[in-house]
């Protein structure tokens, strides 16, 4: 039999991550020590919500909780385009830089002033690596053009496409590229030929995607993954849920010794 994989996903979640996604690793560590085999963490660096990439900190002296993000190029790419195409703009990692003193240990602002990456998702997976979470993990990418040309074909899926000087992460609906603009509302994109190195997967393909390409054996699955993930898509994983962590939502500080 070949050697277990053990896989968990998450879209970059915060230049610090959030502690739901240390707990997946820490998770995925205990199963791999019980098992053996191989870590694989599926990066879904496709994703375009501007709002995974929150990071809430919590200060030294008052213990209240704050939450700091990316700047973003122009209105359009915070929205719309996918985070491994959402430019920071210079000086946003220096002013951020300054204001982490009264949050977080002097190593882990060294570690962050450390980080060269020009957008979101590279930034985020710079930090995870500095704090040692990535040691002995292999990292797959949705954004990656050979992932996606590997993966499988579906019809619930995103495409990157050209718009007003800018690639968006339109969502494909009744065969029309489509941005969503909030609650009902979308704004149709003009009709354009795609391949399937632009597509992604939506929440409710994401499994049976990255599945065609990892050919996991275990995945550690979230509280918000268990509630829509269908484990017939997949029946030959064995899905664990995550250790509970407190504070799920709050930053991850800590680095690995």
């Amino acid at each position: 039999m070949s050697a277990p994989i053990i896989c968990f996903g998450q879209q970059p979640c915060g230049f610090f991550p959030r502690r739901f996604l240390h707990a997946k690793f820490a998770t995925a560590r205990r199963l791999q020590q019980e098992i053996g085999g191989e870590i694989v963490f599926f990066y879904h660096d496709s994703d375009h919500d501007p709002r995974e990439t929150q990071t809430t900190l919590r200060h030294h002296r008052t213990g209240e909780p704050q939450t700091l993000n990316f700047t973003f190029a122009n209105k359009l790419q915070r929205k719309f385009s996918p985070l491994f195409l959402k430019k920071i703009p210079a000086g946003w990692q220096s002013h951020t830089a300054r204001a982490l003193g009264a949050f977080v240990e002097p190593r882990a602002i060294d570690a962050f002033k450390a980080v060269r990456a020009d957008n979101a998702a590279d930034f985020c997976l710079g930090m995870y690596r500095a704090m040692g979470l990535l040691d002995g993990v292999r990292v797959v990418r949705s954004g990656d053009r050979a992932v996606r040309e590997a993966a499988c074909d579906i019809a619930e899926c995103f495409v990157d496409v050209p718009h007003r000087g800018e690639i968006v992460r339109a969502r494909l609906l009744d065969g029309a590229l489509k941005l969503h603009e909030g609650g009902a509302s979308y704004v149709a994109l003009p009709p354009q030929p795609f391949a399937k190195h632009q597509v992604s997967p939506a929440r409710d393909s994401r499994l049976r995607w990255m599945q065609s390409v990892l050919h996991c054996t275990h995945y550690v699955c979230g509280a918000g993954e268990q509630a829509y993930l269908n484990p017939t898509d997949a029946p030959e994983i064995t899905f664990v849920p995550r250790d509970t962590i407190d504070r799920s939502d709050e930053a991850w500080t800590e680095f690995s010794t």
